[in-house]
């Protein structure tokens, strides 16, 4: 793909500004965890066993420690590189708080980490076809990440998603003690493990409301959590959370913020529940649809 900028009409082509360094991109990303991937910065460099760890952050929403690895050797295997991290942590897990505790003032306690969903992050300038397929797994605790740099002074970041019939890691991982103990562990979330708590006529509603969140705009992405389907961009705009005869909605707005004049979103800032936002909408049927959607593209449009 050529990328081209534009002045008084006339297209000048924009060249790639490549990374000389792994510490660029992993300074990029730091300083820029939450915008970029929703976490919260805990510490560069971190060392454990011998093993250094680039980047330890944690994932608010899912209650998870996340390794990012910065990347510009196509020739390493990140699916052994990965299992090596996800068991160093699960051996491990008291260092990983106490680095939480210490580093941001913090009261976590291991019992506040959901430990099934842990992962790692594999950021780099770009990916072997071979890279790219031995992670290829639905339920792989292991992501890439592509950045490229621009003349421009623009970059993209693309997370490299699985492909729709991606199937499962565990049949691998039977042999192999080690890795069967990861990955007995570690849960990666789809939308098929929604499913069981759905009637079916409830995850057919879900599939509509899907697919209309996903046509307001460009960009949204979704992100199945342990209680809750999350469709992001940036932040969470929606979460949907399926239940036998209903399903809830929550809007990623702030109390207050959201414009809604038919009153059907209720106010939950100050109650408990599992998705991110502060209004719930309950369903049952789709006659709320679109009236749901322009709340929800408040949230898009910010």
């Amino acid at each position: 793909m050529t990328i081209y900028s534009i002045k008084n009409n006339k297209l000048d082509e924009i060249h790639e500004a490549p990374f000389k360094l792994e510490r660029e991109i992993q300074e990029l990303f730091e300083a820029n965890l939450a915008e970029v991937m929703g976490l919260k910065f805990v510490r560069s460099e971190f060392s454990i066993k011998n093993k250094r760890i680039d980047t330890l952050a944690y994932d608010e929403q899912a209650k998870a420690f996340i390794i990012i690895e910065y990347k510009r050797d196509k020739n390493v295997s990140v699916v052994d590189q990965g299992f090596t991290y996800l068991g160093l942590m699960l051996e491990n897990k008291a260092d990983f708080v106490l680095e939480h505790q210490v580093q941001l003032n913090s009261n976590l306690k291991i019992t506040d980490v959901d430990w099934t969903q842990t992962r790692v992050a594999f950021v780099s300038p770009s990916f072997t076809e071979n890279q790219v397929q031995a992670t290829n797994f639905k339920d792989i605790a292991i992501e890439l990440w592509e950045v490229r740099r621009y003349t421009n002074g623009t970059v993209s970041i693309t997370p490299i998603k699985k492909s729709k019939s991606a199937t499962s890691i565990k049949p691998l991982t039977q042999q192999n003690t080690e890795l069967k103990a990861i990955a007995d562990e570690i849960r990666v979330y789809t939308e098929d493990d929604h499913r069981s708590n759905a009637s079916e006529e409830i995850y057919e509603l879900y599939e509509q409301f899907r697919d209309a969140i996903l046509n307001l705009a460009d960009g949204i992405e979704i992100k199945p959590q342990k209680f809750y389907v999350a469709f992001k961009k940036d932040g969470n705009v929606a979460c949907l959370e399926m239940q036998k005869k209903k399903m809830k909605i929550y809007i990623g707005a702030k109390a207050g913020a959201l414009d809604d004049p038919k009153n059907i979103a209720k106010d939950v800032s100050n109650i408990g529940h599992y998705g991110t936002g502060d209004y719930e909408v309950q369903v049952d049927s789709d006659k709320d649809l679109e009236y749901i959607m322009s709340l929800i593209k408040q949230v898009v449009q910010g």
